[in-house]
């Protein structure tokens, strides 16, 4: 364990920021713990993965809009989701590029679908960037100030290992149920 901690100290800059350039929220939150324990430093941190989670939105952003037709064969499958994507814009406007980085399964997702339409580029990196902000701010200060309670849910685990597939099978379970229910056909409900 203290191995671990000690190359995570070492090179784990380097790790949050490849890991916040697709996401990142699980760096972030352990970027956050160690930073609690001293192991890392908490604004470096925050910075480092509000630079890579912006530069990655980005980068999905111009290759969703310069790339369509490759983009186009990837949601052939997933027509649904790219029209639920698209009534999210449409719902809750710019806002839901800033609400999307706290919901697992639609932050690439919307970000590629607002790349297919002719959304204004500097428009989504204002929003993008103020949504990456945000989010490091509150994920990494969330995970220092409750560091603590975090790393005693981690003892806990590592006492009674069947709780994390059970909790990660219960939180996928519920984000699936939750995906389908809102991407379902209309003529389904009838």
């Amino acid at each position: 364990m203290q191995d671990m901690l000690n190359n995570l100290s070492t090179y784990g800059y380097i790790v949050l920021f490849l890991y916040s350039l697709g996401g990142g929220f699980v760096a972030l939150l352990g970027a956050g713990v160690l930073s609690f324990m001293g192991k890392m430093d908490l604004s470096i941190s925050i910075a480092v993965a509000f630079a890579a989670n912006f530069l990655g939105d980005t980068l999905m952003f111009y290759f969703s809009r310069y790339h369509k037709r490759e983009m186009m064969e990837y949601f052939k499958k997933h027509r649904r989701k790219l029209a639920f994507s698209h009534l999210l814009l449409k719902r809750n406007g710019s806002w839901i590029i800033v609400v999307k980085k706290f919901i697992y399964g639609l932050k690439t997702l919307v970000t590629l679908a607002i790349g297919l339409t002719k959304y204004d580029f500097w428009k989504f990196s204002a929003y993008n960037a103020l949504g990456a902000l945000i989010w490091a701010v509150v994920v990494g200060g969330g995970s220092y100030v409750f560091g603590g309670a975090l790393i005693k849910a981690y003892d806990m685990i590592v006492d009674k290992p069947y709780l994390a597939p059970v909790t990660l099978i219960v939180i996928g379970g519920l984000t699936w149920f939750y995906l389908s229910a809102a991407t379902k056909d209309k003529k389904n409900k009838k």
